[in-house]
């Protein structure tokens, strides 16, 4: 058997308010909260924890993609709780069996955050 890392378990992201970033992750974007003490606190993403550390500064993270079923209806949800997009939902790239979309957004720290669907091919979404 040949070694090989698979799975992520946890992705860490610094914060300059951890009361302000867990509840744009928790009430905004809807995240479950898993545990919080001192300067952390932990959520789920469907299986691998985001943990957010507070910190001054904060340091930038890698963006962060979260796969949905239909990327128009989650940015109309995200734009009703208050969520601004930097780039609304646009096609990415054309795969061999599915297209690629993405929407652009931030959270309260400049973190850059998005919406990915793989759609099917030739998928026009409606506007946001």
């Amino acid at each position: 058997m040949t070694f090989a890392l698979n799975r992520l378990g946890q992705i860490a992201m610094q914060v300059a308010d951890l009361d302000r970033a867990a509840d744009f992750y928790q009430d905004v974007i809807g995240l479950r909260p898993l545990f919080r003490f001192d300067t952390v606190a932990f959520f789920d993403c469907q299986g691998v924890r985001l943990m957010l550390e507070q910190v001054d500064p904060p340091a930038r993270a890698s963006p962060l993609y979260f796969t949905v079923a239909d990327i128009t209806l989650a940015a109309r949800e995200l734009i009703a709780r208050g969520v601004m997009f930097a780039d609304p939902p646009h096609l990415i790239a054309r795969m061999p069996d599915h297209d690629l979309w993405m929407a652009i957004f931030v959270d309260p720290d400049g973190h850059i955050l998005a919406l990915m669907q793989e759609a099917p091919k030739d998928y026009v979404p409606p506007p946001v």
